[in-house]
């Protein structure tokens, strides 16, 4: 669990000797990614309201036009202007339009029953029975995003993780290092007597330059202290950073706010403090007080049940509050291992990685059906497209090219509140196109046919899952291209 940093002076104490209160350990651990090194660079890049950027780059509307990204009656992206004008996701379409008669309200793209390929259409929200939303133009811009930034930072000073749709984690550390090394000298020197527990010295700058960043305050007497080799390393990351949201305006056209901290727990905080197109320092020593006026609630993890627990035992929601509630009075309510990561968590300690090896675990294509269907040949013509859609993913994640296949596949049934499940293997070995996923789904649909009192049906839904990594040895989802009524193998290494 996370514990705080130990065997630090005060900055003052170490000003006082004409030191850091870092050592060359310390300097050095950075190279490596330590997620407890007190000068630990994370940042977390966020994209402002990406569904709604996404339609207005692909229209070329202009940015201070107000637009809304609908599905059916409702709303899923308010871009600012439209938010200035009091739309919020909260609105239906008809209320957005009273609010601000020039927005521009763009469909989401739909799959269409009997078609093969999802599009843009101007009468989606009139077909909800027929039409199922497809977010793919989403996920293919998200990847161009994603593939930008690992392009812009060096290939073996990275690490990325992708958190959602449309925000990433960067451990910046092992960049910051490198940079470091180079622009101060003096970081690059052995310690004396060769001992790494030694304190480096201080920075040879006595102010640093933060360009545009929202700065977090601190107080005036910590304001006026030279700074150590955690400011200066936090800064070096704003500037990695700034050039990389930088390069994602110029070359795509998004705008994305940023925040940078010791960990992923405040870099997220940050990101979304100064929206849009911002981003926020959140220096070591400003994080207690940068921490203190927030809501428990808005925290990482602390947003569904275990903060709504924690909000009803201490009766605050409240971190400034929180933090007064000792230790042990903590473990007695949540346990020793839950009650040490909450009081670490609103003390601003958080160790966790920034993990550069997520991968999807499952994938899921649904619709709920209003009015309900209620022949197998409709359900067929579904199945057609949850096939389409969940195959095209598969493409597109790179899955194919990382030689991962899923194992299995399922399929939910949905009628009168009952709901059947069936699930199948995926047969390893042998080529997995389309048209194979689609016999195995309808394999499964005739399983819970067989079952009997299965019409009218109000919702299907299918998925795989079970992925595995490095297939060898065999006919991986990769070994087979499969297009028209001709197969065209391709070779890949061992």
């Amino acid at each position: 669990m996370p514990s705080s940093p130990s065997g630090l002076e005060s900055p003052t104490q170490a000003a006082a000797w004409g030191r850091s209160r870092f050592t060359y350990r310390q300097l050095a651990q950075l190279a490596s990614y330590s997620p407890s090194n007190p000068l630990r660079v994370v940042a977390h890049i966020d994209l402002d309201a990406f569904y709604a950027q996404c339609e207005m780059v692909r229209l070329g509307i202009p940015e201070d036009r107000p637009l809304a990204v609908q599905q059916w009656q409702g709303l899923i992206a308010v871009n600012y202007p439209a938010r200035e004008a009091g739309i919020s996701r909260h609105c239906n379409i008809a209320e957005a339009r009273k609010l601000c008669p020039d927005l521009v309200a763009q469909h989401v793209a739909t799959w269409r029953e009997g078609d093969d390929k999802w599009a843009y259409r101007d009468d989606a929200a009139a077909n909800i029975a027929s039409d199922k939303v497809s977010l793919d133009p989403y996920r293919m811009e998200s990847r161009k995003i994603l593939a930008l930034v690992k392009e812009a930072l060096p290939d073996r000073l990275q690490r990325v993780e992708k958190a959602s749709i449309d925000e990433v984690f960067l451990d910046l550390s092992a960049h910051v290092h490198s940079i470091l090394l180079e622009r101060f000298p003096e970081t690059s020197s052995p310690p004396p007597y060769d001992d790494p527990t030694e304190r480096l010295p201080l920075p040879s700058v006595a102010a640093l330059d933060w360009e545009a960043d929202a700065l977090v305050d601190l107080d005036e007497e910590e304001e006026s202290r030279d700074p150590d080799w955690d400011d200066v390393a936090i800064l070096v990351g704003s500037e990695i950073v700034r050039a990389v949201r930088a390069r994602i305006r110029e070359e795509l056209g998004y705008t994305c706010s940023a925040g940078i901290a010791n960990n992923k727990l405040l870099s997220k905080l940050g990101s979304g403090f100064k929206k849009p197109n911002r981003q926020t320092v959140v220096r070591t020593r400003a994080a207690p007080a940068f921490l203190a006026d927030f809501k428990l609630t808005k925290i990482r993890n602390l947003g569904g049940k275990l903060g709504d627990q924690v909000v009803s035992t201490f009766q605050t929601e409240c971190i400034k509050e929180l933090r007064e509630v000792p230790l042990d009075q903590i473990k007695a309510k949540f346990g020793d291992e839950t009650g040490l990561w909450l009081y670490n968590t609103i003390r601003g300690v958080d160790t966790s990685e920034v993990n550069s090896r997520t991968q999807l675990k499952s994938m899921l294509s649904a619709k709920s059906f209003r009015p309900t269907i209620s022949n197998i040949d409709q359900a067929s013509k579904w199945l057609r497209i949850f096939v389409a859609d969940i195959y095209a993913r598969l493409v597109e994640e790179g899955v194919l090219d990382n030689k991962r296949r899923p194992r299995t596949i399922n399929l939910h049934h949905r009628t009168a509140g009952q709901t059947r499940s069936r699930q199948g293997s995926i047969p390893q070995g042998k080529a997995l196109d389309e048209e194979a996923l689609f016999q195995l789904a309808r394999e499964l649909l005739g399983q819970i046919i067989a079952d009997g009192k299965v019409w009218p049906c109000a919702n299907l839904s299918l998925s795989v899952g079970g992925f595995e990594d490095g297939v060898r040895g065999n006919l991986g989802i990769d070994a087979f291209l499969v297009k028209g009524t001709h197969r065209m193998e391709r070779t890949s290494p061992p």
